[in-house]
């Protein structure tokens, strides 16, 4: 048994937080909203009254939190009070530069840091199949294993601090232009009186073929469920690939990179999410493209 931490219990956090309990691990559990804490009880976890509180006397931390500012806020009320050697597992999505100051404030009171963030959504989290992205030293990664291996089913060490977040946004970036390049092709597709089953059945076996086709069709009952079966119910909200997708482009701005595709995304995510689609899954972009007209 080991003694965990945990700060944020929303979505993605109260199922991580769950399964760490079921697995025999001791969850000292903290979030700023009072129902979810009680939730946290109600599964067994020891509820605090502070971020603080819940890191005293652990040996692993485990963050997941909305975003860089946030994560920042945190580190500042817990980095002074972990005892040293304690491994903390920040699986936040968040900006590579926050991701790196951490490291470095965590590093200097001689704990071990990682950023983890995660793939999988919320089906990933409750199942324990999460992807963990983790950047930081071998050492700590060595101490986390045991707790990422709970709660997720592909772990991946991807370099030093930071480099979990790279790759998050990166694979994310793409996510959002390949979901945008399928959606185009199945409403062209449907516009051109091709049924779109047998574009389906083309597309997922050819040189098209990629996840948003084959496992996260935005065409309902055309491929495995997904949440186009469901209403477009997230999944994975479109404010969350906005979220990501400006994270990719603030990266992109400060290597000086030029990524025009992502770019071009993201302003096609931001408008769809400035129409009120906020809490849609990201896939259901395909009937807001439907409705566009061509220049």
């Amino acid at each position: 048994m080991t003694k965990v931490g945990f700060i944020g219990l929303g979505n993605m956090g109260m199922p991580m937080a769950i399964n760490l309990v079921k697995a025999g691990h001791d969850v000292s559990a903290f979030d700023a909203v009072p129902a979810l804490l009680e939730q946290a009880h109600s599964h067994g976890m020891i509820t605090c009254g502070s971020a603080e509180e819940a890191v005293e006397n652990v040996e692993i931390i485990v963050t997941m939190l909305p975003n860089g500012e946030i994560v920042k806020k945190v580190f500042n009320e817990i980095v002074p009070v972990a005892k040293a050697g304690t491994t903390i597992i920040d699986s936040s999505t968040i900006d590579v530069s926050s991701a790196k100051i951490v490291h470095k404030q965590g590093a200097d009171a001689g704990l071990g840091c990682l950023d983890a963030p995660v793939s999988g959504g919320v089906g990933g989290a409750e199942a324990g199949t999460l992807t963990f992205m983790v950047g930081g030293p071998k050492t700590a990664f060595d101490a986390a294993q045991p707790i990422l291996d709970v709660m997720g089913g592909k772990i991946v060490h991807c370099g030093e601090g930071g480099a979990g977040q790279s790759a998050k946004i990166c694979n994310n970036m793409l996510l959002g232009v390949s979901m945008i390049g399928t959606c185009e092709a199945f409403s062209l597709a449907e516009k051109l009186g091709l049924d779109q089953k047998a574009l389906f059945d083309v597309v997922s076996t050819s040189s098209g073929s990629c996840w948003s086709v084959n496992t996260y069709c935005p065409v309902p009952g055309v491929g495995p469920k997904s949440p186009s079966d469901n209403d477009y119910k997230p999944g994975f909200a479109a404010a969350l690939m906005l979220k990501d997708l400006m994270l990719s482009q603030q990266a992109a701005d400060e290597s000086s990179m030029a990524t025009p595709m992502g770019a071009h995304a993201t302003e096609i995510y931001k408008a769809f999410v400035d129409a009120g689609h906020s809490d849609t899954d990201f896939s259901g972009i395909i009937g807001y493209l439907n409705e566009m007209k061509r220049g």
